[in-house]
């Protein structure tokens, strides 16, 4: 199904992205991956703040926009991507809080699964439970690509959640569970992506720390989580 009209989160053009998106949660992340990796870049939508553009890498078509926080937010966007667009294949390149001990700030997870909590999954009346899981050719093309630009990584399932300050330290029992990290999106991205038959994959970066408090500054969310980004741009 093509576009016939402007959606009411995106404003671009019909044609205007590429089969493959890389989202970013913060619009700075998107400008700031196509302005450092991307050539003959196009800034293709600006509504409500979610930079998108469409460039070229190593002579490869691709496009990469923000998707704000939380699992509407990249549940709608993501959604519009897939239905309106025409868009096969969205990575996400986020944040993602550290649970297992031995995780240190800045390490990549490649999500082979999303744990979650958000409700969005009530709209399809499924009669047991949902896993959340990402396309696979995307899930092994990662790691080919991290293995070929000599990038640690740790495949394993994440924690999406909607509650960013939780009342109690509920989200440490996950660690118990295996769950090396937690955060918000991913599991609404690998449920969209589901529905519409398309494929989808999280690769993260550890900004923070739950167990230890440690984290990273604004400006290194923004600018230096670049292992992620390289990995993805790879896969195009």
């Amino acid at each position: 199904m093509g576009l016939t009209a402007q959606t009411h989160h995106i404003g671009a053009a019909p044609g205007a992205f590429a089969k493959t998106v890389l989202m970013p949660g913060d619009p700075l992340r998107a400008q700031y991956i196509a302005e450092n990796y991307l050539d003959n870049v196009v800034k293709i939508n600006e509504i409500r703040c979610m930079y998108a553009y469409t460039g070229t890498y190593k002579g490869k078509p691709v496009s990469v926009m923000a998707h704000g926080i939380g699992a509407p937010s990249m549940a709608v966007h993501a959604y519009e991507l897939y239905r309106l667009y025409d868009v096969e294949n969205i990575i996400r390149v986020g944040t993602t809080g550290g649970l297992a001990p031995d995780l240190k700030l800045k390490d990549v997870i490649i999500a082979m699964g999303a744990c979650y909590d958000t409700p969005y999954i009530n709209q399809f009346h499924l009669s047991g439970t949902f896993s959340a899981i990402p396309s696979y050719d995307l899930l092994r093309r990662a790691v080919e690509s991290a293995e070929k630009l000599g990038v640690g990584y740790r495949v394993g399932n994440v924690l999406s959640t909607d509650v960013f300050y939780p009342a109690d330290d509920c989200q440490l029992k996950w660690k118990d569970m295996g769950i090396p990290s937690v955060e918000m999106e991913t599991a609404a991205l690998y449920i969209v992506a589901a529905a519409a038959g398309k494929n989808a994959l999280g690769i993260l970066t550890v900004s923070d720390h739950i167990v230890t408090g440690e984290k990273t500054t604004a400006e290194e969310r923004q600018n230096s989580f670049t292992n992620m980004m390289e990995i993805a741009l790879e896969m195009v």
